[in-house]
């Protein structure tokens, strides 16, 4: 049965903010897997990798997280399918560290106002037929018996062959089993220094399919070293000084460790052989897979870099490490066999060389510069970019990333509009582009009207932090003259943290303004105590009355069903002086309990009095909640709710607070909220639309698609 690959995130509590090195490693694991050296993600972990089916990002335009609270209600998709949300960290260019910068994307069908990027250095089909790879090998994939060496072959290129009259000596590893396509691949490299009898072993290393080092060993030559080539070979005297093991010795440590259906990988795999003095009948030469016309080889460094992303025979070491090289020669074997010619081909290996060379050409040289190739710089012009774009790293491994919509990169990486392209159009090249991509960007945009304007960035601000203020308030009353404000704060205090509390004056009988620091508080505060006799008065409890409130109870409502809050209770009227551990111990008998989750001002790190349990099915949080509300604990009667703002949310509002300070409402922002109604209006309808063509290519999506929502922002 096919696996199913998984995201898992923490997205819940205090851990709701990312970089975007920290997206980069996401994307760069989810596109390119283990077998490009692409590793997990330091904050999250994909299960299955191998089995995605490809990776889109959609990438919205002049919006921010503040648009997402602002139109929430539209997002209707987004907040229903998307479960993990973070914060991204503020980047000097945001757009340039995913596509990279300096990227020079190619407008492709620009009479319809759209920008379709793929990889321009990739050969057409048409021209794949002359490419010596497909030539040799077909375009199918095929197991690995089809790429090792026949005996013509080996005897052509100067391998050892049993009863050849110039292997008189030589010991036969006697794997004489038949080869599968399961055979067990072992990847083998020797460094040689010069000796009065010519080129011998020095060191012999292998690896076994997994990597992993079987034999790493010096070895004493039998006869004076003339050479050690310590440049290539990183052989000294001094290393070879106390070395006892001699070539017989390896010879029969081979033969013992090499089942008997193996099959060795190497890089001129001869050279290795002939040195050892040891024949094998099945081997795979990967200067020879890769093939080029005219019997030129490909360096092992230059496959390394352009097939795998590796960096092997560094400048900086001293010789080359036989190991890094064995282990190199079987990935890109394993890397051949897994893809087939025809990805391999696509990688035009053949252009990146020319490429490479034109790179090492001096900078106060001319040379001429290949056209075509995306992402090229001019020599003369200096790179920004301290990593590969993200774009190239894919176009190097034989992908072809779409980059779709009407936003294209100018050469200093800013985004240049075509805004003769819609949404909508967008939408329909998407709907039939990214089936046939593995790794997509597809860009939507407000619009030109909203890009330059700041301003109204500053008064959806205005308004959203309002809004969120308003929601976070409450007021109770009518008190007696005589109300002990410390009992009012106590009782109205077990519904959660308070953010601050004042009289209001201004009406017959004294009211109090209690703000809280969570949503699920004052919500829970309007539903217990209003009604309730509280201070020795019955009193009325309820949010501000503003236009901007009237959806107040439809937004909450819709943020109970948020997937973010799941399967999320609150819980409120704890003891501060609790710990998470002693949480988990007083709910253990709670059925399905994932997480505990408990606030703490993240400047003084103190805790609060409230906590969030999160259960592993939605039904065992709802029957918590039974089992909570009104459980008392350690002396403290507890309050319970379905979570509001769990995850992302809760922590957005607790750094509105502390930069806005205790600020209220004020005339100013009643104005700026009748000053953007109407623009507002408009831009609902935008990004309801917005929503809806979201929803339609998510929907298009294969299963096991990794679906990225990137908001830049204005600025």
């Amino acid at each position: 049965q096919k696996k199913s690959s998984r995201l898992s995130a923490a997205s819940f509590g205090e851990d709701c903010e990312i970089s975007c090195d920290q997206l980069y490693e996401l994307l760069k694991y989810a596109a390119l897997g283990k077998c490009h050296n692409a590793t997990q993600p330091s904050w999250c972990r994909i299960y299955h990798q191998s089995h995605l089916a490809g990776v889109v990002v959609i990438v919205l335009h002049e919006m921010s997280q503040l648009h997402f609270y602002k139109f929430y209600l539209q997002f209707r998709h987004l907040r229903k399918v998307f479960q993990h949300r973070f914060t991204l960290t503020p980047s000097t260019n945001f757009l340039a560290s995913l596509y990279g910068e300096g990227a020079n994307l190619k407008p492709q069908n620009t009479a319809q106002g759209l920008t379709s990027t793929s990889s321009d250095c990739t050969p057409k089909s048409s021209d794949l037929c002359c490419d010596p790879i497909i030539q040799k090998y077909g375009e199918k994939k095929r197991g690995l018996t089809s790429y090792t060496l026949t005996l013509e072959e080996q005897k052509k290129n100067d391998y050892p062959i049993k009863g050849s009259p110039g292997c008189k000596g030589y010991i036969y590893t006697e794997c004489d089993q038949q080869r599968t396509d399961s055979s067990p691949l072992f990847g083998l490299d020797c460094e040689m220094c010069l000796t009065a009898k010519g080129n011998e072993v020095t060191r012999v290393s292998l690896v076994d399919a997994q990597g992993q080092c079987l034999l790493n060993e010096l070895v004493k030559p039998e006869s004076p070293v003339v050479n050690y080539r310590t440049r290539f070979s990183g052989i000294t005297k001094k290393m070879l000084l106390p070395v006892k093991t001699r070539l017989s010795d390896i010879q029969t440590r081979l033969k013992k460790m090499l089942p008997h259906d193996a099959v060795l990988v190497g890089h001129s795999l001869n050279a290795d052989l002939q040195a050892l003095e040891m024949i094998h009948p099945s081997v795979i030469d990967t200067s020879l897979l890769f093939a080029r016309n005219e019997g030129r080889r490909f360096k092992l460094k230059f496959l390394a870099k352009a097939v795998l992303g590796k960096e092997i025979q560094c400048e900086q070491k001293l010789g080359h490490d036989p190991t890094e090289d064995a282990r190199a020669a079987l990935e890109l074997a394993q890397f051949f066999i897994e893809q087939g010619p025809a990805k391999v081909a696509e990688l035009n290996l053949e252009m990146l060389l020319t490429t490479e060379k034109l790179a090492e050409v001096p900078q106060n040289k001319t040379a001429l510069q290949p056209q075509g190739c995306r992402g090229q710089k001019q020599l003369n012009e200096p790179s920004h970019s301290s990593k590969p774009c993200f774009l190239d790293c894919l176009q190097v491994t034989g992908q072809k990333p779409l980059l779709l919509g009407r936003q294209g990169l100018d050469s200093s990486g800013l985004c240049q509009s075509n805004l003769s392209a819609s949404n909508k159009q967008i939408l329909q090249r998407a709907l039939e582009d990214v089936p046939l991509s593995t790794f997509s960007i597809i860009q939507f945009s407000l619009g030109p009207e909203y890009i330059a304007s700041h301003l109204l960035a500053g008064l959806c601000e205005k308004v959203v932090r309002g809004k969120l203020t308003d929601m976070l308030t409450i007021y109770a009353g009518p008190f007696e003259e005589s109300v002990c404000l410390k009992s009012v704060k106590k009782e109205f205090g077990r519904c959660g943290p308070i953010q601050s509390l004042t009289v209001v004056t201004e009406t017959y009988q004294p009211y109090v303004c209690i703000q809280y620091e969570v949503l699920e508080a004052a919500q829970l505060a309007v539903e217990s105590l209003n009604g309730a006799e509280v201070a020795g008065s019955w009193i009325k409890v309820q949010r501000p009355v503003t236009a901007a409130m009237l959806d107040c109870d439809v937004l909450i409502k819709e943020l109970e069903l948020d997937v973010e809050n799941e399967g999320v209770i609150y819980v409120a009227g704890l003891k501060k002086s609790l710990t998470e551990t002693d949480l988990q111990e007083e709910f253990s008998q709670l059925k399905d309990l994932e997480t505990v989750f408990l606030p703490k001002d993240l400047q003084s790190g103190k805790h609060r009095n409230c906590c969030f349990l999160k259960f592993q099915k939605p039904e065992s949080a709802v029957e918590a909640l039974e089992v909570i509300n009104g459980w008392t604990m350690k002396g403290s009667r507890l309050r319970s709710r379905n979570a509001l703002a769990s995850g992302h949310l809760w922590r957005w509002i607790w750094q509105m607070n502390h930069s806005n300070g205790k600020q209220g409402r004020n005339i100013l922002y009643e104005k700026m909220e009748q000053l953007s109604g109407s623009a507002s209006q408009d831009l609902r309808k935008k990004v309801k639309k917005l929503d809806h063509h979201i929803k339609k290519l998510y929907r298009s999506l294969q299963n096991n698609t990794l679906c990225v929502v990137l908001f830049p922002g204005v600025n």
